[in-house]
């Protein structure tokens, strides 16, 4: 008699988490975290034309290429929360960065509402990165 080995897949551990993360992001709060994470990574992406400083091509490509990265991580999310809950945190580094990018990236515009649009955003993002983080970790009592 040949028996098959079993998957892990199969594991009654990991058909647990895959149903706990599974119920995480089909809560109402998560999904709204995800959109949210999304809008703020396309508005940081855009920010730069929409605010005015598309001349300042450091900041620019910073603002762009970060807020590509958190939209993506947003659709990450969304998408397969059991597998990229993990990087909520890299979320909540983006806004970090933005905030401080008005002053550590070289040639940066420290105009009013180019530091008030990164710190705004950047202060969104860090929020919504802390709370992907914990929606894997909240627990119904």
């Amino acid at each position: 008699m040949v028996t098959q080995p079993s998957r892990i897949e199969h594991h009654p551990d990991i058909v647990a988490l895959r149903a706990r993360y599974e119920e995480a992001s089909a809560r109402p709060a998560a999904q709204a975290t995800e959109g949210l994470s999304l809008l703020a990574g396309l508005y940081l992406a855009i920010s730069p034309w929409v605010i005015g400083f598309n001349a300042s091509s450091t900041l620019t490509v910073s603002n762009l290429v970060t807020g590509i990265a958190l939209a993506v991580l947003a659709v990450g999310f969304g998408s397969a929360y059991e597998r990229t809950y993990g990087m909520g945190w890299v979320a909540t580094a983006i806004g970090v960065w933005t905030i401080i990018s008005p002053w550590v990236v070289a040639g940066a515009p420290t105009t009013t509402k180019v530091v008030l649009s990164n710190i705004i955003t950047g202060a969104v993002a860090v929020l919504l990165g802390l709370a992907t983080t914990s929606m894997g970790r909240v627990r119904r009592v």
